[in-house]
């Protein structure tokens, strides 16, 4: 049997015309997709492709099935929206080689996507302009009183913010306190914007102020971008100017 390889791909943020041309590509050449059931359905069924679909938050589970199929032989692409190092099957793919080192041996490569991120600010204008940080508000791999003290930090250290995974059914409250300590930490007249299934026919993308927002706004397919002091409104867009500090 011929060698194997595990790729873990990014499929970008929805719309099939924002997957990059090397990921089509590798996606072309895979005997196995692996990855979570919605991702797994963006890629066409074809002969010779096996889809191997799966639920949410198991990770692990996931990629060490990934693996055993390309140590024998196949090749094996492991997708992800967005970007599969943000948040997604990348980091999860080396925590199980960490603990099963005999597999690396085997051809690993990751290939970046576009993330809903940097698709929800293209779509606003340019609110990430400046030094930015992505918080992942899901306390399902980390206590919440993190994401609280990452969260205050940030604000005060005026990064402008884009946050995943803001609210959920199974959290619906927790959204509502990131507001409460934005308030505590900007001020009212702070810009942000909402978007929503960005590049999807979902798509819906609100711009507003922290005293404007409030937590039914976002749900697990929103991404947020909270603005830093600077930024600011030219027309319908948003932008954070690129120089900051003293002169």
């Amino acid at each position: 049997m011929s060698a194997g390889w595990i790729t873990v791909a990014g499929l970008g943020p929805g719309d099939a015309g924002l997957v990059t041309p090397e990921v089509t590509q590798t996606l072309a050449q895979a005997t196995d997709i692996v990855g979570y059931t919605p991702y797994v359905e963006r890629v066409p069924a074809r002969p010779g492709l096996t889809l191997h679909p799966s639920g949410n938050r198991v990770e692990p589970e996931r990629a060490l099935a990934a693996l055993e199929i390309a140590a024998g032989g196949g090749r094996v692409v492991i997708v992800s929206s967005g970007d599969p190092g943000v948040f997604a099957m990348a980091a999860a793919l080396f925590e199980v080689i960490e603990a099963h080192p005999r597999f690396l041996a085997l051809d690993i490569r990751i290939l970046p996507g576009i993330t809903a991120m940097l698709a929800a600010a293209a779509r606003a204008g340019a609110p990430l302009g400046h030094d930015f940080c992505a918080i992942n508000l899901s306390d399902n791999l980390k206590p919440f009183t993190l994401v609280e003290q990452r969260l205050r930090h940030a604000a005060r250290g005026d990064f402008a913010m884009a946050f995943y995974n803001p609210r959920s059914a199974s959290r619906p409250h927790q959204f509502a306190r990131v507001l409460e300590i934005l308030r505590e930490e900007c001020e009212p007249s702070r810009e942000m914007v909402f978007a929503r299934a960005v590049s999807t026919p979902e798509e819906r993308l609100t711009l507003t102020t922290l005293a404007e927002a409030h937590d039914e706004m976002a749900d697990m397919r929103t991404v947020v971008i909270v603005g830093n002091a600077a930024t600011r409104r030219v027309g319908r867009w948003l932008y954070t100017p690129r120089k900051a500090g003293a002169e």
